[in-house]
């Protein structure tokens, strides 16, 4: 595998917040929502494969590198869907969209109230992702909390 290049500054906050509340698994597992996943919370290998149970153990290397990757990703789909955030607001939309996806950024009232520059209400829609498998998660909590301080 070729090693992806952290771009930007927001890449680099993201990927720390990332390490942080996914920690890392070098053997696949269920997360919470029942998603499999390995190494730093990555559901896809760089083919689009989705991760399975069955998937053999990855190194800490390989998993920095799926999180980069996977970062890029994000990063494209944030700059798309909420253009000109400064650093920590791109940061903890990078870190939002690599746990929730593009999908649910998209669709949020979070994406509104940043586009709008409603700051405050921001990081109140933003500490409303907290749960996952249909129970509120305690990580979650927590993770939206750090994504809110950044807003």
């Amino acid at each position: 595998m070729r090693w992806v290049k952290v771009a930007n500054e927001s890449e680099l906050i993201a990927a720390a917040l990332c390490r942080r509340f996914e920690g890392f698994f070098p053997r696949p597992y269920l997360c919470p929502a029942g998603v499999a996943t390995i190494g730093f919370g990555t559901t896809r290998y760089e083919s689009g494969l989705r991760v399975t149970l069955a998937d053999p153990q990855i190194s800490k290397e390989h998993a920095e590198e799926l999180l980069l990757w996977e970062l890029k990703g994000c990063a494209a789909s944030v700059s798309r869907l909420c253009p000109g955030q400064e650093t920590n607001v791109q940061a903890a939309l990078i870190d939002f969209t690599y746990n929730l996806g593009a999908g649910r950024l998209a669709s949020s009232t979070l994406r509104k109230r940043i586009n709008a520059g409603d700051w405050p209400g921001a990081r109140v829609e933003i500490q409303k992702w907290c749960r996952g498998g249909g129970k509120e998660l305690r990580g979650l909590k927590l993770r939206r909390t750090a994504e809110a301080a950044l807003i």
